[in-house]
């Protein structure tokens, strides 16, 4: 049989297993104790965080919540967001050197600060 596959959103292929595999992961799952799969019973039975939670710390619980791709807050914000506009002859060649060209351009202007006096 051939290996089959699933498309995502964003165009990554992934495996599927097959039959013999897929036996497998659910023979390891029947015999998790720790972690049993769940019955209709049991997702009959289930409860939303909030049912457990005072309502401060559920509103605080539901803020860590972000949407694919969103960062976090800052721990210790070090750098502020900005727009700013390069020569494309500039940009061109930070970018030519890969990834991490914004922290090399970083560098550089820190660099340049040491030997000239901010205005």
């Amino acid at each position: 049989m051939q290996q089959q596959f699933i498309k995502t959103k964003s165009g990554r292929l992934i495996a599927l297993p097959d039959a013999q595999e897929d036996a497998a992961i659910n023979a390891a799952i029947a015999t998790d104790t720790d972690s049993p799969e769940w019955t209709e019973a049991d997702f009959a039975r289930a409860k939303p965080a909030s049912a457990f939670f005072d309502a401060a710390t559920h509103t605080k619980l539901t803020k860590l919540q972000r949407k694919p791709g969103e960062r976090g807050p800052q721990k210790a914000p070090t750098k502020v967001a900005v727009t700013v506009r390069y020569s494309p002859d500039v940009l061109a060649a930070f970018k030519a050197t890969g990834a991490g060209w914004q922290t090399r351009m970083d560098a550089a202007l820190k660099d340049w600060l040491k030997t000239h006096s901010p205005a």
